[in-house]
């Protein structure tokens, strides 16, 4: 949990705020490396926010005194450590819920996942842009996810960053890009993207995927997640040629473009899903973010988190009891968004 004091009357928010509104300094950010449970209650009635019960609400105190309230499904005890395991295995799904601060909760899932990111790391960023609409309809990433994952990229210190996507339909990228505010915020950030139509693709069996793959050592692959849709899956495949694309999904359909994906070793997906797609498109607050190897299992675990019913063909055949899970449990943030208004 990030906490912010002022740096002359040390007055603490949970929340960010640009100025003390007492002295008008500025915040300090305090980032907390233990915490311990001083209290617990458990609740045996259940809501729409909160439909999986029994569970327990925590008062969590962290090393500096800060308190603040936590969700869990496990009974832990007055004095018990809250330390989470963290998980890099190819399966794992990391989940973590945002209090009010994206770049911490990116840095939790990478944590969390064990991604390691150096000076010299290649990173490839793969936003997901799909249409040229603004930002508050959330059908491509948001302004503010992509703003925080780059930002997260040059904390770490990694230098060689790069921007990409393509289109898949008549509307060039360029548009969807400034429409959607996306380009803003890669020239904020001393950035071109770049078209991956516009790039070398080489066959790779049936396939033609982006040269790209090879030059860069990880593919950061983020998904704009939506529910009753394998959002993580879809995105990825952008690193297809458009052609093959097409031929393929036509022959052959999108299992088989999936069986392709899962056959690349250097991506690790971010799941957005701050504001959340239901599936008539009614954008909806969740507050949260995933982290995973495996794109489809991160898909399948996220339409879990919403108790969808008409899930991808691709997504039907995953058994979700086989998904481990770290940060958060499904049913700590589960909830059925078809209630949700």
């Amino acid at each position: 949990m990030v906490f912010y004091q002022c740096s002359k009357c040390k007055k603490k928010w949970q929340h960010p705020v640009s100025i003390c509104p007492f002295c008008f300094s500025e915040l300090e950010v305090i980032r907390a490396k233990e915490a311990k449970v001083i209290a617990s209650s458990k609740v045996s009635i259940p809501s729409l926010l909160h439909p999986k019960v029994p569970y327990y609400a925590l008062v969590i105190e962290d090393e500096h005194g800060n308190r603040y309230a936590y969700k869990s499904m496990e009974n832990r005890k007055v004095g018990d450590s809250l330390n989470l395991e963290t998980d890099g295995s190819y399966d794992a799904v990391a989940i973590w819920k945002v209090n009010y601060n994206l770049l911490d909760a990116i840095e939790k899932i990478a944590d969390l996942s064990c991604l390691q990111l150096k000076k010299d790391t290649k990173v490839l960023v793969l936003p997901t842009l799909v249409a040229p609409v603004h930002n508050y309809m959330r059908e491509n990433t948001s302004l503010e996810f992509l703003d925080a994952v780059l930002s997260y990229l040059e904390e770490k210190g990694v230098k060689n960053i790069k921007i990409a996507t393509q289109s898949f339909d008549d509307m060039p990228i360029e548009a969807m890009a400034q429409k959607s505010g996306l380009l803003d915020v890669c020239l904020k950030h001393k950035m071109v993207p770049f078209d991956l139509s516009a790039g070398e693709f080489e066959s790779i069996g049936k396939a033609k995927l982006s040269k790209e793959l090879k030059n860069n050592d990880i593919i950061l692959n983020l998904a704009e997640l939506k529910y009753g849709k394998a959002s993580s899956v879809e995105n990825l495949l952008k690193l297809f040629e458009k052609q093959n694309y097409q031929a393929l999904k036509y022959l052959h359909g999108e299992e088989c473009l999936g069986e392709i994906i899962k056959e690349i070793n250097n991506v690790f997906t971010l799941g957005e899903a701050m504001h959340p797609q239901r599936i008539d498109k009614f954008p909806i607050f969740r507050s949260l973010v995933f982290g995973s190897r495996n794109a489809s299992s991160l898909d399948a675990v996220f339409n879990a988190t919403g108790m969808v019913k008409n899930i991808p063909k691709q997504l039907a055949s995953i058994n979700i009891s086989n998904i481990p899970t770290v940060g958060r449990t499904i049913s700590e943030v589960q909830r059925n968004v078809d209630l949700v208004l």
